[in-house]
């Protein structure tokens, strides 16, 4: 989701047939024997598993998504620099662009340098009239201060404020890796608060980070007040939407849960995105622009009062009553109403849960590597969500370097998110986890590799954009794929290692991206090859589709031994267990 972290982390669903909701029902209404409630799943056939009350919560996840957009997305637009600079001669100030330029920026390779200028005695020149340059004059390095054509970029933004360029050309790219910095810390600090005091109120406190870091950005006033904002933001990034994110697939039903993932990401996150690039260009200034993707994020404290506490945080705590007073109330919204028997028989179970939940506790993360294939896989994981963060926040990263209009593409580059989602939600659950992950890395990487070998422009980026849509999807499978083959016991807390090592790896990208100031091939090379290694990686996991989630490390050693190398789950007519 790179940083843009998603796609059923923490969720924990267990094994369930969504198919048998219907006949379970009936079966209650009947009188007959029904099946046990073993979880939170088997509770939703009675509350309703789609009906008014979880379609309010869909809706109450637009301005988290947004927020996630604005955090993830926004310094971009804010640290943006013009294609074409040069050196501010204040002497010149009273000629016009086109003959201060000419008369005092040497030309090398046929353009006016970026970073130097004439080292003569201006003034005394004006005088004897000269306008026209000689190439023999000594040149020196600007001093601090630089014009710029705002034609690509019209309007002013802290990187031509301050003068980002030059010596200082990485300013921004180190801002962004500051940025990524506070997310690792933020993951921790948010998700222990998640933990221990609960859900809504890591929510709160991730999005008030936020707001606070982003209001602080429209005043910084040099380079290091501007890192420590964005510092400040990055707390935010991106628990400001995952967690409201997990909370809401808690009360949808199993069978709801791939749209209601996708759709959340594909429809709400991409529109948010997609504005971005337009406010900036709308307002024209980059404190008005950071003040309005900054301010709405303060809304977050009103949480508390729209959205629910998720239950499975509530009974692990040993809350159960306060969880079941909330299933009543959705149940009700619902038009439907909890039997009695029901209600008791789900304490019960709940009660063994959270002793369960107790228990998980003596598990640690080290657990992972204990065993052979357990280990293989785990490694595995962490390596391909690495490549996976990488290839797709370069991709985001990259669109200036294109040759384009940065806001035009960047908008129709964000958009192939939606697309990505639903031909995701669509494919997943046939073709498998395993084969497509590995075909839309490859397939990323392809034409990321080929987008080098095309001249600069359209050409280099359409092939650019196929492979940012390929990428999209990839990034979409990966913490789903992480969540059904880690067991139970520690699968909350591989997670969050998985989680952590996307920080880290998003905190090179900014630099990788940079790297376009030497040559413009060189990031999507990067990028093709990230891609690809990262694709053939994810053929040594086993395939998940269609299989029971491991709920002990024993089970986790032993997935997945029944398979073969060449096995492809649409081929296979019955689903395999551990």
């Amino acid at each position: 989701m790179g940083s843009r972290e998603r796609s059923f982390q923490g969720t924990e669903p267990l094994p369930h047939d969504p198919t048998n909701d219907l006949e379970m029902v009936e079966r209650k209404e009947n009188g007959a024997n029904r099946h046990r409630l073993k979880d939170l799943d088997d509770l939703l056939p009675y509350m309703g598993e789609f009906g008014w009350y979880q379609r309010m919560l869909f809706l109450l996840m637009i301005p988290y998504a947004f927020f996630f957009a604005f955090v993830y997305f926004g310094q971009i637009f804010m640290a943006i620099t013009p294609e074409e600079h040069w050196c501010s001669v204040p002497e010149l100030a009273n000629l016009s662009v086109i003959e201060r330029r000419h008369l005092s920026i040497p030309m090398l390779n046929n353009k006016y340098s970026k970073c130097e200028v004439y080292d003569v005695d201006w003034s005394k020149l004006l005088q004897d009239g000269v306008r026209q340059p000689n190439s023999k004059w000594p040149t020196k390095k600007c001093q601090n201060k630089w014009e710029f054509n705002y034609t690509d970029v019209p309007y002013e933004t802290i990187a031509t404020q301050q003068g980002w360029v030059c010596d200082k050309d990485n300013y921004a790219a180190t801002a962004q890796s500051v940025f990524f910095c506070g997310a690792i810390l933020g993951g921790f600090i948010f998700g222990w608060i998640a933990d221990k005091y609960g859900r809504i109120p890591a929510l709160v406190g991730t999005n008030v980070a936020g707001f606070i870091g982003g209001i602080g950005t429209v005043f910084s006033n040099d380079f290091l007040s501007f890192c420590l904002c964005r510092f400040i933001v990055g707390l935010a990034y991106d628990n400001c939407f995952i967690i409201m994110y997990i909370v809401v697939l808690e009360y949808v039903g199993l069978k709801w849960r791939t749209f209601v993932a996708n759709m959340s990401i594909g429809v709400y996150f991409t529109f948010a995105a997609c504005l971005l690039p337009w406010i900036a260009l709308a307002v024209a200034d980059w404190k008005i622009y950071t003040l309005i993707i900054s301010v709405p994020l303060a809304l977050a404290v009103f949480t508390g009062c729209v959205v629910p506490e998720s239950a499975r945080w509530l009974i692990s705590q040993g809350r159960i009553d306060e969880a079941l007073k909330i299933m009543m109330r959705c149940a009700k919204v619902n038009g439907n109403a909890l039997p009695e028997d029901i209600i008791k028989e789900f304490h019960e179970t709940a009660t063994g849960i959270a002793k369960a939940e107790q228990e998980c506790k003596n598990y640690s993360v080290l657990d992972l590597f204990k065993t052979p294939r357990l280990r293989k896989h785990s490694i595995l994981l962490v390596f391909i969500w690495i490549l996976i963060a990488m290839a797709f926040d370069g991709h985001v990263r990259n669109v200036g370097t294109l040759g384009l209009d940065m806001f035009l593409t960047f908008t129709v580059a964000t958009a192939t998110e939606f697309p990505a989602d639903v031909l995701l939600t669509l494919v997943l659950d046939v073709l498998g986890r395993r084969w497509l992950a590995f075909g839309t890395m490859v397939f990323s990487g392809l034409f990321s590799l080929l987008a080098t070998t095309v001249p600069i422009g359209i050409q280099s980026a359409s092939l650019a954009i196929v492979g940012r849509f390929a990428v999209n999807i990839s990034y979409n499978i990966g913490m789903q794929y992480a969540a059904e083959i880690l067991p139970t016991v520690v699968r909350a807390q591989g997670l969050a290692l998985i989680h952590i090592t996307g920080y880290v790896a998003t905190i090179l990208v900014p630099y990788i991206v940079y790297l376009a100031t030497i040559a413009t091939e060189i990031p999507l090379l990067i990028l093709g090859t990230v891609g690809i290694i990262g694709g053939i990686l994810c053929l040594f996991l086993p395939e998940s589709m269609g299989k029971e989630m491991p709920q002990t490390l024993q089970d986790g050693e032993e997935y997945g031994l029944e398979q073969k190398f060449w096995d492809f789950p649409c081929c296979t007519r019955t689903k395999t267990h551990f």
